[in-house]
């Protein structure tokens, strides 16, 4: 065994844009639970054994509201993350770590794959990899890390069978 098979990711999604009567979700709760793994498997951040991680799936008015407190930017946007690392508190000991929120807004990401030519199951696992990149420390400063952040988010993507978007 290789120390990634005990691996073990929870994922709490809020999905709070589509009614529990509604069945027109794109991604179920369960294929985000898989697809998270997979990538925390890969990325192999070797913090903890376990993880936590909450995915919320909001609206414009939701995601401008936080984007306003938080980064005191009054719009929507596509995708925020909230990395519990970022404020040095660790994971009790024998606890899964918690990693943080990521917050995405459904109708953004419609829009953008819309805009860009591609399905919104594209474009939202692509925000949510995103985020979670952010949630392991990752940013893009500069033109060098955000293309090497943006080659990691579609090596990521291969690896659920999404075929990554093709940005200009």
């Amino acid at each position: 065994m290789d120390g990634t098979d005990s691996l073990v990711v929870d994922l709490c999604v809020q999905d709070l844009f589509y009614s529990p009567l509604e069945s027109r979700a794109e991604i179920s709760g369960d294929r985000w639970q898989e697809w998270f793994s997979q990538w925390i498997h890969h990325l192999d951040p070797q913090l903890a054994p376990a993880y936590e991680i909450t995915l919320r799936l909001t609206d414009d008015q939701e995601i401008q509201q936080l984007n306003r407190d938080f980064r005191q930017c009054d719009r929507p946007t596509d995708v925020l993350a909230f990395a519990l690392l970022d404020s040095g508190i660790s994971a009790p000991e024998h606890e899964p770590l918690y990693l943080g929120d990521i917050v995405i807004s459904v109708e953004t990401a419609h829009r953008q794959a819309g805009d860009r030519g591609h399905s919104a199951i594209t474009e939202l696992s692509w925000l949510a990899i995103h985020g979670l990149l952010h949630l392991l420390g990752w940013s893009h400063p500069n033109e060098e890390r955000l293309q090497e952040m943006l080659r990691c988010q579609a090596t990521c993507l291969g690896l659920i069978g999404v075929e990554p978007p093709e940005f200009e």
